[in-house]
């Protein structure tokens, strides 16, 4: 008898450290514990008070939709065009600031000496999002559970935003990435850059759409119960490359329907099934310097890793970035060999959630860990640093957020992705030169986001 005791509480104690370590309690909150959500918390779960020495000010709304002005293609004017760098971060002075940057921010700076810099600006907690999204969010803290140990959601599909606004585990923390608000149904014009090291480059232009079920008025609910988004990306320019268009139907349940993918192939003119099109299968047009789920510096089923929760500090993260959005700079201006032009982006100090991923045992994947770090106030990923299987720091991710504040949502202005081996990097998002900015609360059909849809969307 006291042997089996023992069995059965060796059993249970490996149990208990196989769920710690995997990070899978993943759990709806207590009412007590929702009730901090609008009161110590932001709505959306941030701390609302600011740091010790007022460096990070206390959260206060956000700014208003009349923050600044709009212009006739949706590019919004710079909130804070008076302010000036409180200093800037160096190669030669990163020492004295290396507790708030990412080893990834540290590398660039020893790679790029001459180049690479931080400007930091004052730091303004800026997103602000609208009533019935902070509604959604109490829904959801109240209601939302990991199935799987997080690889999928259940009670999610009612709020649909911000999975687990109190977060008590790192994959809590990448739903929250995942199921942001974006805006309602949404669509950009944008391009893709992947320069050669002295610089030179060409665009991919491309055309993006992200639609909910809920917000179209033919969507039958009872087909559609497990997707989160659907999501379409055509390629415009170059002519060689034109018309292939990709087709996702992203959903909630991971574990009981993975993620569906379709590929037109402008050439072929034939749709496909394209199931490489997740984890680090190639996306289109990437010239090998990403990942599929590298795309809004992570996206996709959460199940290859595992993710620790780490817990908050302080850093300097790309923020409110309306100069590098501005519709007077050509994409030459930005692009730059190495990098983008470092003096035209703006770093603030914020407190940020750090979460860290690692390969799973037996799990393929060419990134074996990934440190990120999420921006407490709008869930998204500011910066992720990504190691090979040798343990070697890779690539470097820098998500350069503003806020939409017309439309009171959080947006990436552009997505870098530095290769410190290949001496590359991709940066994807601007729309400097387009025709418009983010077009939000466009008018979606679900019949133009079937496989039968797909060769109408292609273009030659």
């Amino acid at each position: 008898m006291q042997m089996k005791t023992k069995n059965t509480l060796f059993k249970a104690g490996a149990l208990m450290l196989s769920l710690l370590a995997s990070n899978v309690a993943i759990a709806k909150v207590t009412p007590e514990e929702a009730a901090a959500l609008g009161n110590t918390l932001t709505p959306i779960g941030a701390e609302k008070t600011g740091n010790v020495d007022g460096s990070i000010p206390e959260w206060t709304g956000g700014l208003p939709t009349n923050a600044g002005a709009v212009d006739a293609k949706g590019f919004l004017a710079n909130p804070f065009a008076a302010e000036q760098p409180l200093f800037v971060i160096t190669a030669s002075n990163a020492e004295k600031y290396n507790d708030k940057l990412s080893a990834g921010q540290l590398a660039m700076l020893k790679k790029y000496p001459d180049t690479y810099r931080l400007p930091v600006y004052p730091t303004h907690r800026s997103a602000a999002l609208p009533d019935a999204v902070y509604a959604a969010a109490r829904i959801s803290a109240l209601n939302t559970e990991g199935v799987d140990g997080g690889n999928g959601l259940t009670n999610f599909n009612g709020s649909r935003y911000y999975a687990f606004p109190i977060p008590k585990s790192g994959v809590e923390v990448i739903w929250n990435h995942s199921t942001r608000y974006r805006g309602g149904n949404i669509k950009r014009l944008m391009i893709r850059a992947q320069p050669q090291t002295n610089g030179e480059f060409s665009v991919i232009r491309l055309e993006d759409e992200v639609a909910y079920p809920g917000e179209m008025p033919d969507q039958n609910m009872a087909k559609a119960e497990n997707i989160l988004f659907y999501f379409t990306q055509r390629i415009t320019a170059p002519a060689r490359l034109a018309g292939n268009v990709l087709l996702v139907h992203e959903t909630i349940d991971q574990v009981k329907e993975p993620r569906m993918t379709w590929l037109y192939n402008a050439g072929q003119r034939r749709v496909r099934r394209a199931p490489q099109v997740a984890y680090d299968g190639p996306p289109m047009a990437t010239d090998g310097l990403s990942t599929s789920d590298n795309y809004d510096m992570f996206n996709g089923a959460p199940d290859r890793y595992t993710w620790e929760l780490v817990g908050k500090k302080e850093m300097y993260i790309p923020y409110n970035s309306y100069k590098l959005d501005s519709p007077n700079l050509k994409y030459s201006d930005i692009i730059k060999a190495g990098h983008i032009n470092q003096d035209l982006t703006r770093y603030e100090l914020h407190r940020v959630w750090e979460v860290v991923a690692k390969l799973k045992t037996g799990e393929r994947h060419i990134y074996a860990t990934r440190h990120m770090y999420f921006d407490e106030d709008s869930w998204q990923l500011a910066l992720v640093d990504h190691y090979d299987g040798r343990g070697a720091l890779w690539r470097v991710g820098e998500g350069h957020i503003q806020q939409y504040y017309h439309k009171q949502v959080p947006a990436y202005t552009a997505e870098t992705l530095y290769d410190l081996t290949g001496n590359r990097y991709a940066v994807v998002g601007l729309k400097n030169e387009e025709k418009s900015s983010f077009e939000f609360g466009y008018k979606a059909t679900a019949s133009s986001y079937t496989p039968a849809a797909l060769r109408q969307a292609g273009v030659r």
